[in-house]
């Protein structure tokens, strides 16, 4: 009886340990998300000029699920010439490659002073506009070890929904204003919130009002809630 208590005392410890190691690890993921979305809207909400229109991201499962499937491919290349795509609309993407492990924090920088020679207004002289891309609300990341690459064997890879980057707005990725300027009354910490999207399916007058945000507008871009994300290379 001893020896039968025992193992079932060594049985429930052991169950117990691995309950704490699955939710160190759940923890660990969800403080990396958190971290990546943070990242992401301390640049956003700092651009200068300043933007009047600049969405919050936010994390999306099926957008990271995307990525880090990507990433897995070892390619060291973008998806294709036109980026990930869902349906009917295009999603853009950022690739960061190391050979040493950085800190997300180190890659989300790395894509943004891309931005250096940007001039508002003028134009980009890189892709990282796509980070600032202010209808660009779903972000989902992936990373990668690959050996098979010589050096540089760290593959980080960031992918956002809706894609901005449009040919005919490209030299100017948001709108120039006071921040929250085109939002008032949903702003989060100088970003424009998600929730202006429910706001504006109640509202048809403000969607027709704010015809310069149509992408926050339910009524102009209702696909943009709770989409499925479909893509294809």
């Amino acid at each position: 009886h001893a020896m039968n208590l025992f193992s079932f005392l060594k049985l429930q410890v052991t169950s117990f340990l691995f309950v704490i190691a699955l939710a160190q690890v759940h923890w660990q993921f969800l403080t990396t998300t958190m971290k990546i979305v943070n990242k992401h809207n301390e640049l956003r909400k700092s651009v200068s000029p300043p933007a009047s229109n600049m969405l919050k991201m936010e994390w999306n499962r099926e957008t990271a699920a995307n990525a880090q499937k990507w990433a897995n491919k070892c390619t060291l290349e973008h998806s294709n010439a036109e980026g990930p795509k869902k349906t009917s609309t295009k999603c853009g993407e950022n690739l960061y490659m190391s050979s040493d492990p950085a800190s997300w924090s180190n890659a989300i920088q790395n894509w943004y002073e891309e931005r250096n020679n940007f001039v508002y207004g003028v134009g980009p002289k890189s892709s990282s506009s796509v980070l600032v891309w202010y209808s660009s609300f779903h972000v989902g990341c992936g990373i990668a070890y690959c050996p098979n690459q010589e050096s540089l064997k760290y593959y980080y890879v960031c992918q956002y929904c809706p894609a901005g980057n449009n040919v005919s707005k490209k030299n100017t990725p948001y709108q120039q204003g006071t921040p929250c300027a085109s939002c008032p009354g949903n702003c989060e910490d100088g970003l424009c919130s998600n929730n202006l999207h429910i706001t504006c399916s109640e509202n048809i007058t403000t969607c027709k009002i704010m015809k310069d945000l149509p992408s926050m507008c339910f009524c102009d871009y209702a696909k943009l809630i709770n989409i499925n994300y479909t893509y294809f290379w």
